[in-house]
C-alpha cells in the first residue's frame, strides 16, 4: 500500500467514527442542495470550514495518527489539540445547523427532533452545561482531569476509556466553540453577550496555561503508560513530556486568543447591524 494510503486508512477501523463522519458530511451535502433549490446561497469559506473540520476529526480519531497518540504523549495532545479545540472551531465557524437542518427529511425535522429538543430533557441538559461558568469550567476541566497522570494512565490502557476520552473531548469541543462563536443575535438566541464570551476565553487561556507550564517545566516523568506502551519514535520520556506540555501550554492557549479575535468580529458586525436599524427606525418615525 502506498505510504499515504497508508496513512489516511483506519489504525482501528471504527464505525461510529465513520458514520458521524460520513453522515455529517451527506447531510451537509443535502443541506447546500436544498438551500440552492430553494434559492439561498452558502458561502465558499463555509462549506470549506466544515468539511475540513469533519477531515481533521477522522484523521485524528481514525488513522494513523490514532495509532501515534497511543505511543507518543506530545502526539497525543496534538490529537486533542484538534479534537477539542480547532475542529470543533472550524465545524462550528460554518454554522451547520442552518444547512444541516435543511439536509434532513422534513417529517423528521418537524415532528420528532424539534418536539424532542424543544420539550425534552436533552434541552435542558443542554442549558444547563452551556451556561458560561458552566461550559468554560468544564471545557478547561475535562483537559485537567484527563491528564491527571493516573486517570490517564488507566485512559491509556484501555480502549473504553481512551475512546471515552476522545469522545468526551470531541463532543464538549463542539459544544464549547458553538457558545462561543455563534453569529445569531445574543439577545434574541439566549446565548452569552459579547463582553462574557470573552471572558470565558481568557478564563479558558489561563486555566490551559496552568495546566500546560507544569508539564512542561516539570523535571519528573508523569506520564508512564508511554513506557508501558512503547514509543513511536527514539526520544526520551522527559522530552516527549515537555513538548507534550508545551502543545499543552501555547498553542492551545493561543486558540483562545483566535476565539477572542473571532468574537469582536462577530461584536462589531452585531454594532452595525443594531447601528444601521436605529438609524432605519429613526427616519421612519
Amino acid at each position: 500500500m502506498p505510504p499515504f494510503l497508508t496513512l489516511i486508512s483506519p489504525w482501528e477501523f471504527s464505525p461510529t467514527v465513520l458514520t458521524c463522519c460520513v453522515g455529517s458530511g451527506v447531510l451537509y451535502a443535502r443541506g447546500l442542495r436544498q438551500r440552492r433549490r430553494e434559492g439561498l446561497t452558502t458561502g465558499f469559506a463555509r462549506t470549506l470550514s466544515f468539511f475540513v473540520g469533519l477531515l481533521l476529526f477522522y484523521v485524528a480519531l481514525q488513522t494513523y495518527v490514532d495509532y501515534l497518540s497511543q505511543h507518543m504523549f506530545w502526539v497525543h495532545r496534538v490529537q486533542h489539540l484538534v479534537l477539542h479545540h480547532l475542529a470543533p472551531l472550524l465545524v462550528v465557524l460554518a454554522a451547520p445547523h442552518e444547512v444541516m437542518g435543511r439536509g434532513l427529511p422534513e417529517r423528521l425535522r418537524r415532528r420528532v427532533l424539534l418536539p424532542l429538543w424543544r420539550r425534552g430533557p436533552l434541552h435542558v441538559a443542554y442549558r444547563v452545561v452551556q451556561n458560561p461558568f458552566v461550559a468554560s469550567l468544564l471545557f478547561a476541566g475535562l483537559i485537567y482531569f484527563w491528564l491527571i497522570p493516573s486517570v490517564h494512565f488507566d485512559a491509556m490502557l484501555s480502549a473504553p476509556r481512551y475512546k471515552l476520552m476522545n469522545w468526551s473531548m470531541v463532543v464538549d469541543g463542539l459544544l464549547f466553540w458553538w457558545l462561543i462563536v455563534d453569529s445569531r443575535p445574543p439577545a434574541e438566541h439566549r446565548m452569552p453577550a459579547y463582553p462574557t464570551r470573552i471572558l470565558m476565553l481568557f478564563v479558558v487561556m489561563i486555566l490551559q496555561i496552568g495546566i500546560g507550564a507544569p508539564i512542561a517545566l516539570s523535571r519528573t516523568v508523569l506520564y508512564t503508560a508511554y513506557s508501558v506502551c512503547g514509543r513511536a519514535w527514539p526520544i526520551s520520556p522527559l522530552v516527549d513530556q515537555e513538548i507534550g506540555g508545551l502543545t499543552t501550554w501555547i498553542p492551545a492557549a493561543m486558540m483562545s486568543v483566535i476565539g477572542i479575535l473571532i468574537v469582536l468580529r462577530l461584536w462589531m458586525r452585531q454594532s452595525v447591524r443594531d447601528g444601521e436599524a436605529m438609524a432605519a427606525a429613526a427616519r421612519t418615525d
